[in-house]
C-alpha cells in the first residue's frame, strides 16, 4: 500500500483513539488505562517522530487520570476518618436534632411547669439542673431516687440551638436519706459541648426519645415530656445577696403568724437581704404574711408540692413519721437552695422556720462573718448550736406581753427567755452559715461533701434561738438559764412587727 494511504489511515486510527481518551477521563481509572494501553499500542506502529509526539500527550492524559484517582482517594479516606471520629461515652444513636414546628418559625423546647418534675418510665423525679463549674462544668440535676427501684438512667441536654446529645447519667444518692425509701440524690451528665446545653432532660430508657427531628412521626417530641432549664450557666464573682436565708420546707396547717413576723424582722434587723421558702401549705393568716413579705421583695417562695407525688413524712424517724421521704423532702430543698444561690449570695443560712441565728458578739451576721471567715479564710462550712427556749415558761414582769398582739396567732418569742441546758452525752444539734461555693451536697445538721472543712463556731460567739416545746420538760425554771439577747433589738423590732402586721391586714391600723 502506498504511504499516502498509510498515512491517512493512521491518522483515523488516531482522532478515534483520541475521541475515546477524552470520553474516558469521566470514567474510572481501570478504563482510563486500559484505552492508553491500546493508544499506546498503535503508536508504535508510526514512525520515530510522529512516536515521540503523541508519548508526549499519554503523558499528559496519564498525569490527568492518576490526578482523578488520588482526588478520590483522599475524599474516601477523609470520609472514613469522620465516621470513625465517634465518643466512646455516647449512646450510639443518631443524635436528636428538634427543629422549628411548622406552625412556629422557632420552637421553643418545653420546659418544665412544677418545681417537680416525674422522670418517664420511672418512680424517680427529677428538680432542678444547674453547671457545677467545679466539677468541669457538669450538669447536676437534684432529683428525688427511689433506693428500692434503681435503674439506668440518662441524660438528654440540648443546647440553645436545639442540638441535643444522649449521655448515660451518673447516679449520686446522698449517704443521708434517715432510711426513706426516696433519698435526696444527684444526676451527674457529662459529654461533649455540655456547657452550651440551656435545658436538660433525665430518661429511664432510650427508646423513650429516639427520634425528635419531626413532629410528623410517631416518635416525635410528646408534648407532655418537659425540660428542666439549667441555671448557674456563669460563675461570678460579685453577688446580688450578702446573706440567703434557706427554709426547707412549709407544710400542713402552720399558722404561727406572730413568730415568723418576728423571725423576719430580726433578720432584717441582723443583715439578711434575702429569705427563701419552700412551701406546700400554711395557714391563711400566714398565707397573708408571706404575700406582704414576697410583695416586698425579701421572701421568694418555692412552691413545693412533694405531696402530688409522694406520701411526705411529716418527721424524721420512719419509725414514729411514716411516708415515702424524710420530713417532707427536706433534704432534697436544702440542697436545691445551695445550689440556687451559689452565685446569687455570699452566704447561706440553713434552717427552720422558727430558729434565729444569733450573734452574741457582734451588733449583726455581716461582722460575725467577717470575723470568722478572717480567722479561718479556707474554711467553707460554719456550724452553729442549736438550743432550746421553751414556749411553755414566760417571763416574769409580763413587758411584752401586748394587747395589740392577742388576736394574731402564734408564739411571742420576747416572752420567752429562759434556755434550756445542754443535756450530758447528747449530742446537740447545729445549723449552719455556708459559703454555697464550697459545699456539694448538705445533710440537715452538716454537710456530706465540702470543701476547705467546717468550723464550730463557739457557743458564747454564735447560737441559735430556738422558741418551741421543751425537750427538757420537766426542768423548772429556775433550772434554766436567762437569756434575754433578743431584748436588745425591742426598740425597732417592735415597731417595725407592728407595721408589718398592718401592712398584712392582721392587725388593726388604729391598733
Amino acid at each position: 500500500m502506498s504511504n499516502r494511504f498509510l498515512n491517512a489511515l493512521w491518522l483515523q486510527i488516531t482522532c478515534s483513539r483520541l475521541q475515546e481518551l477524552r470520553g474516558s477521563l469521566s470514567q474510572e481509572p481501570i478504563y482510563l488505562f486500559f484505552h492508553l494501553f491500546i493508544f499506546r499500542t498503535s503508536v508504535q506502529k508510526t514512525s520515530a517522530t510522529r512516536q515521540r509526539f503523541h508519548i508526549v500527550k499519554m503523558e499528559k492524559y496519564r498525569f490527568k487520570a492518576l490526578l482523578s484517582l488520588s482526588f478520590i482517594v483522599t475524599v474516601f479516606g477523609i470520609l472514613v476518618l469522620v465516621c470513625m471520629d465517634s465518643p466512646t461515652n455516647y449512646i450510639h444513636y443518631t443524635p436528636p436534632t428538634i427543629r422549628a414546628s411548622p406552625t412556629n418559625n422557632k420552637f421553643k423546647i418545653p420546659e418544665a411547669s412544677n418545681s417537680i418534675t416525674p422522670i418517664n418510665g420511672s418512680k424517680h423525679l427529677m428538680v432542678s439542673a444547674f453547671i457545677d463549674h467545679r466539677l468541669d462544668g457538669v450538669i447536676r440535676v437534684i432529683s428525688i431516687i427511689n433506693r428500692n427501684s434503681l435503674q439506668p438512667l440518662y441524660c438528654v441536654y440540648c443546647s440553645t440551638e436545639h442540638d441535643c446529645r444522649t449521655v448515660q447519667a451518673d447516679v449520686q444518692i446522698h449517704t443521708d436519706h434517715f432510711r426513706f425509701p426516696y433519698g435526696a440524690s444527684d444526676v451527674i451528665c457529662k459529654g461533649k459541648h455540655i456547657q452550651n446545653s440551656t435545658h436538660v432532660l433525665i430518661l429511664s430508657q432510650l427508646t423513650t426519645v429516639l427520634n425528635l427531628s419531626s413532629t410528623d412521626e410517631k416518635d416525635s417530641v410528646d408534648p407532655k415530656m418537659e425540660y428542666l432549664p439549667i441555671q448557674n450557666k456563669v460563675a461570678r464573682e460579685t453577688f446580688k445577696f450578702n446573706f440567703t436565708i434557706c427554709i426547707s420546707n412549709l407544710f400542713g396547717d402552720y399558722n404561727n403568724v406572730l413568730q415568723f413576723a418576728q423571725t423576719m424582722e430580726m433578720y432584717k434587723l441582723l443583715g439578711v437581704q434575702h429569705v427563701v421558702i419552700y412551701k406546700t401549705k400554711c395557714g391563711p393568716d400566714l398565707e397573708k404574711l408571706l404575700k406582704h413579705y414576697e410583695t416586698e421583695g425579701i421572701l421568694e417562695i418555692v412552691s413545693w408540692p412533694i405531696d402530688k407525688f409522694l406520701n411526705p413524712s411529716s418527721g424524721w424517724n420512719i419509725e414514729t413519721h411514716k411516708g415515702d421521704v424524710h420530713y417532707y423532702g427536706q433534704l432534697v430543698t436544702l440542697n436545691e437552695c445551695i445550689y440556687r444561690h451559689m452565685y446569687q449570695s455570699r452566704y447561706v443560712l440553713l434552717k427552720n422556720i422558727d430558729e434565729i441565728i444569733m450573734p452574741y458578739k457582734h451588733t449583726n451576721l455581716p461582722s460575725l462573718m467577717e470575723d470568722l471567715q478572717s480567722a479561718n479564710p479556707n474554711v467553707g462550712v460554719f456550724l452553729i448550736e442549736n438550743h432550746i427556749f421553751p414556749k411553755t415558761q414566760f417571763e416574769d414582769s409580763g413587758k411584752f406581753k401586748r394587747a395589740e398582739w392577742n388576736n394574731i396567732p402564734g408564739v411571742n418569742i420576747m416572752e420567752h427567755i429562759y434556755r434550756e441546758p445542754d443535756r450530758k452525752n447528747i449530742y446537740n444539734p447545729t445549723k449552719m452559715i455556708v459559703n454555697p461555693r464550697k459545699v456539694q451536697q448538705t445533710s440537715v445538721h452538716s454537710t456530706l461533701k465540702e470543701m476547705g472543712g467546717c468550723y464550730h463556731v463557739p457557743f458564747d460567739v454564735c447560737r441559735i434561738v430556738h422558741v418551741r416545746v421543751p425537750l427538757q420538760g420537766h426542768l423548772t425554771k429556775d433550772q434554766l438559764f436567762v437569756d434575754k439577747r433578743v431584748w436588745d433589738f425591742e426598740q425597732e423590732l417592735i415597731p417595725n412587727v407592728d407595721q408589718t402586721l398592718k401592712l398584712s391586714g392582721l392587725l388593726n391600723v388604729s391598733s
